[in-house]
């Protein structure tokens, strides 16, 4: 029997506490939801590590003081592959200049982020959610962030979720010109070197494709997801 779907008026998905995270997103593939967005209205960070550990890229909005999570399972997400890395001439010269620091500066890199990007989508809510997700014990996710220095200064970061082998990029800044590509090329070696399945990218950016990156579907995706997950 298929895993029963609940629908708002708009024709988006509701997801709740209730619901089996993963079962959702097989009626989503089976039915060919041709919508990247889900609905819901909890922002316990239990329920959004549930979310995040089925493979859905959790952003929110504020809407009449509300905050509306807006689980998203990309129609094409962008993912490297390792060996695909590819890092143009003019970058690599700027390489040894860097120090990367892996999960180090997450509240600063998130609030950074947010300051640079605004809070469309990382609403307060949302933010204060994911900083508490980084102190519960035994969660299925964990927030993680990626720090890039230059002679002891702060010039790029990024933040995103763990689970299992699979790191998912959420948002990222630079202060200062090609440190936000160096930071991405010296976190895909981390990502490697630390045996990750691979670097999840979420939307497909002209950048992403410079890097080596390339398009995925849902399914395909999800197949990928799970498997890096579950080591």
């Amino acid at each position: 029997m298929p895993y029963p779907l609940r629908y708002t008026l708009s024709g988006h998905i509701f997801i709740g506490p209730e619901d089996d995270c993963d079962s959702v997103v097989d009626a989503m593939l089976a039915t060919d939801y041709n919508e990247e967005f889900c609905i819901s209205l909890e922002t316990d960070p239990r329920f959004i590590a549930r979310l995040m550990d089925a493979g859905f890229l959790v952003m929110s909005m504020e809407m009449d003081g509300e905050c509306i999570l807006l689980p998203k399972l990309h129609l094409v997400r962008s993912a490297l592959f390792f060996e695909r890395l590819h890092v143009k001439k003019s970058i690599r010269r700027f390489l040894p200049r860097y120090e990367l620091r892996p999960d180090a500066g997450f509240e600063t890199i998130l609030d950074r982020c947010v300051e640079v990007h605004g809070d469309d989508w990382l609403t307060p809510p949302l933010v204060e959610a994911i900083k508490r997700l980084r102190f519960l014990q035994d969660p299925q996710v964990r927030p993680f962030s990626f720090a890039l220095y230059r002679d002891g200064r702060l010039v790029a970061g990024e933040f995103g979720i763990v689970s299992g082998r699979i790191y998912t990029s959420y948002s990222g800044y630079y202060d200062e010109d090609n440190a936000g590509t160096v930071q991405l090329v010296l976190a895909s070696r981390w990502l490697e070197d630390s045996g990750f399945s691979f670097f999840d990218l979420g939307m497909p950016l002209p950048y992403k494709y410079d890097l080596g990156a390339v398009d995925i579907y849902p399914a395909h995706f999800v197949e990928l997801f799970r498997s890096g997950r579950n080591h």
